[in-house]
């Protein structure tokens, strides 16, 4: 399907559906010579797997990652890695009565709308399953990113349904169910999704994202900028409705004179702050890369709402099934391998091009 690869120098296409029998990536254009094994992806996997607290689908899948080529010895050889994840608590009977049905705010309308035919069952290529493999390549990529540059990678949740959400902790952000760097506000977000799960409603959510330790000079003029090319993959993810870099819309109310990350040579990395959010013209100027991304509202709600049949009925619709009242709470690993991805490929790129990186 065209709009399944990511990439043009560390490429990764998608391939699969939520109720097939496995999904899956394959990554072209990873350097030879990483020792690379399954546990190195498995780790990442596993902290978006589903059913792992109450507030998340409880849709049961291991997330198995098998690699089934581009090594030998547990080293990779600079040909394709081929990731399969085997699919393995499907229910499809739960979307039988929905076969003809669109539900509000999914992409059932307009897949029908383009292809002509659209594969009901958890959504089919539209599901967030699909995400899986995205953290798998991801997976890939930030270890190599880590082991050659010492690039870090981390995002977490900073709002849940309008409760804003601090960044004091990292260490705490793997320690609780909603990858929040404010500890202290779990007990607040705990009961704010057992009030939302009972309601039949779902919320929207934000999360930061910041890569530590990019060098400089990453980016392309115009058309592969940095900033647009991690807007381009963070959008591709379920649910997100915005993306901003840096100060991002709050850039409207700044002026010249205190938007501007002045420089000095006293200051660590030259600059004295980082209102662009590590990025200039299109290129990283070597400060931390940061980014916040919007994430509307789960579509599947249990409240019965208008829609319409393939035959142009109205109808009522109530989703059932196992869904994420709010799917932000597992987006940070999810966001954190997209940023991998595309620093990836921008490195290869910078390499290929200026025979240097930074």
């Amino acid at each position: 399907m065209a709009g399944s690869r990511i990439g043009e120098y560390f490429a990764v296409t998608n391939f699969g559906e939520s109720h097939g029998p496995a999904i899956g990536c394959v990554i072209d254009g990873c350097p030879p010579g990483m020792e690379l094994s399954a546990e190195d992806i498995q780790k990442q996997l596993d902290r978006r797997r589903p059913g792992q607290s109450r507030h998340v689908t409880q849709r049961k899948e291991s997330d198995t990652v098998e690699i089934l080529s581009g090594l030998y010895k547990g080293v990779t050889t600079g040909t394709p890695i081929a990731l399969l994840i085997r699919n393995e608590d499907q229910r499809s009977k739960d979307y039988s009565a929905i076969e003809n049905v669109f539900r509000p705010a999914h992409a059932d309308y307009t897949y029908y709308r383009k292809f002509g035919i659209r594969d009901p069952r958890g959504g089919g290529r539209s599901s967030a399953r699909l995400t899986a493999p995205t953290v798998a390549a991801g997976a890939v990529a930030r270890k190599w990113l880590e082991k050659n540059l010492g690039i870090q990678i981390r995002a977490c949740l900073t709002n849940l349904g309008g409760i804003p959400l601090a960044i004091k902790d990292w260490l705490a952000v793997d320690e609780n169910p909603f990858f929040t760097a404010d500890p202290q506000k779990v007990p607040e977000l705990e009961a704010f999704m057992d009030a939302l799960r009972k309601s039949g409603d779902s919320a929207g959510s934000e999360v930061y994202a910041e890569a530590l330790g990019a060098p400089a000079g990453l980016g392309d003029p115009i058309y592969r900028r940095l900033d647009a090319c991690l807007a381009y993959a963070f959008m591709g993810l379920n649910a997100v409705k915005g993306v901003s870099i840096g100060d991002g819309f709050d850039v409207i109310g700044a002026r010249g004179t205190e938007n501007a990350d002045q420089m000095n040579t006293r200051w660590e990395n030259d600059f004295g702050s980082n209102h662009a959010g590590g990025i200039l013209g299109g290129i990283s100027n070597g400060q931390p890369i940061t980014a916040r991304i919007a994430i509307k509202p789960t579509p599947s709600v249990r409240t019965e709402l208008d829609s319409m049949t393939v035959d142009g009925e109205n109808v009522r619709v109530s989703t059932k099934g196992r869904h994420d009242p709010c799917v932000g709470i597992r987006a940070a690993p999810i966001i954190e391998a997209l940023f991998a991805l595309v620093l990836m490929d921008q490195v290869l790129a910078q390499r290929g091009q200026c025979g240097r990186i930074g």
